[in-house]
């Protein structure tokens, strides 16, 4: 485990080149910059996870903290982006193969390097299969209460590359609930799972049972209005997850143990093309 800390907040991160942490990434989440835990030392864990805190060692497809992916499929139809017949790679982790059922199985991982500095660690990698290449720089920063992900990616194949890239951080809930404030401008259609308040403040309608009770809902994202969200914490005064950038799509999901909203980026990046953005976790006052 990486850990960066800063006066009162600690972050925890999986090492790839750990094979302790590769057990607990598979094939979903990107192994360089992945997220695992946010501390904090009077409010203790604040992040949580799909089988959090049950489970210390959750399975991999569903993980814990703010995990990203870059997507091997496209989303609703789970039309291949860059595998053939199974085969090839995925973006972040590495070159994988068709395992048991509909399983893949990472055969060669990604290289990544890694570097340190007093408020950051930067991940780096490079990865290449037949007509597809790619250059994908991390870097998790910590200054103050503020945590952010930057990412870059360079295309270095011959063809168009799919980025299919969203994020996933698992917020935690007060009482079996969250209470999210979303730009005025964004919406989400009548739904059994979430709904919103008078003051437009989105919440769930009810308390989830179990991990395997839950709901999943796109919301209506505002034209040219970058994500800020506004999220409840059983510990602090309130977290803002925000992006520097429109989502393209932007999913919410929820069971007993957590929330999560989803911003996704959905392009074809051009040969020697360069994309690059931001996501910012302002952790609030401990209450």
């Amino acid at each position: 485990m990486l850990t960066l800390s800063l006066n009162s907040l600690s972050v925890d991160l999986l090492n790839p080149a750990d094979a302790r942490d590769r057990a607990r990434m598979g094939t979903r989440y990107c192994w360089g910059g992945y997220i695992w835990q946010v501390n904090d030392e009077h409010a203790g864990p604040l992040l949580s996870g799909p089988e959090y805190p049950a489970e210390l060692s959750p399975t991999p497809f569903n993980g814990q903290g703010a995990p990203e992916s870059f997507r091997h499929a496209e989303f609703g139809s789970d039309k291949p982006l860059i595998l053939e017949n199974g085969r090839g790679f995925i973006i972040g982790i590495g070159e994988v193969a068709p395992g048991n059922g509909d399983d893949l199985v990472v055969t060669k991982p990604c290289s990544w390097s890694v570097t340190r500095s007093a408020a950051a660690i930067d991940f780096y990698t490079v990865q290449a299969g037949g007509k597809y290449g790619c250059r994908l720089s991390r870097r998790i920063a910590l200054e103050g209460r503020s945590l952010t992900s930057f990412t870059k990616i360079v295309n270095t194949g011959t063809v168009p590359l799919p980025v299919h890239w969203f994020a996933h951080p698992f917020f935690a809930l007060t009482d079996g609930l969250i209470s999210c404030g979303l730009p005025r401008s964004w919406d989400m259609a009548e739904n059994p799972g979430f709904g919103f308040d008078g003051e437009r403040r989105l919440g769930m309608l009810r308390r989830f049972k179990d991990k395997l009770d839950g709901h999943f809902q796109q919301l209506v994202v505002g034209p040219k209005t970058p994500l800020r969200a506004a999220v409840s914490h059983p510990r602090l005064s309130k977290v803002f997850f925000s992006t520097d950038f429109t989502p393209d799509q932007c999913p919410v999901w929820g069971n007993s143990n957590t929330w999560s909203i989803e911003p996704y980026i959905m392009a074809a990046l051009a040969p020697g093309a360069t994309r690059s953005w931001t996501l910012t976790y302002e952790f609030g006052a401990v209450m």
